[in-house]
């Protein structure tokens, strides 16, 4: 016979695994709180294609009915893909300036010093990585599609940056410039 307590403890693990096996993906950064998007999880195996595909598309319908959708995707390089990083990574978190913002992400530049040493600058290795990463693909799409983007990248090649230096330092004046859009409302202008 089971005591009282195995059977709290088998109990217990039962709701535990039900629980588990209801397990469910949220979008974050959406006006749409609460909307989620049931994805069992497989037992034991990968999701197929198919289910995949699923969920992309949910996604890309909720980002779409985002109302910051339109602006972010005004800039040349940012897609659906780029613009539900951002939402995501930035859903319920306020920066007062476009450096914060830029800080978050880790595009921003850290000058290396010891002492009285000063040697130069590079980009943080602190900062939301996802978005960083978003942010830096975006980059890179817009030298093909923007010439503004393109004219900027030449210039700080010209100045001696490396490429992948040049992209950061790209993407680092493009959320800085998608923070104005943000905080104006406005659609993206070329300089």
């Amino acid at each position: 016979p089971e005591s009282n307590g195995c059977r709290r403890h088998a109990a217990w693990a039962q709701a535990i695994t039900d629980a588990l096996g209801k397990q469910t993906v949220v979008v974050a950064g959406t006006d749409a709180a609460g909307v989620v998007l049931p994805h069992p999880a497989p037992a034991g195996s990968s999701p197929t294609r198919a289910q995949r595909d699923d969920v992309a598309a949910q996604v890309e319908a909720l980002v779409e009915a985002h109302p910051l959708y339109p602006v972010l995707t005004s800039m040349p390089g940012v897609g659906v893909r780029t613009a539900a990083v951002f939402l995501a990574e930035t859903a319920g978190r306020t920066f007062p300036t476009g450096a914060h913002l830029a800080s978050y992400a880790g595009l921003t530049p850290v000058t290396r010093r010891s002492g009285s040493s000063i040697r130069g600058e590079y980009v943080s290795h602190a900062g939301n990585k996802r978005l960083k990463r978003a942010m830096f693909l975006s980059a890179f799409a817009s030298l093909r599609s923007d010439p503004a983007s393109r004219a900027y990248y030449e210039r700080k090649r010209a100045q001696g940056k490396r490429h992948n230096q040049a992209v950061l330092a790209l993407a680092h004046r493009r959320i800085l410039t998608l923070y104005a859009m943000i905080r104006h409302g406005s659609l993206y202008d070329p300089p």
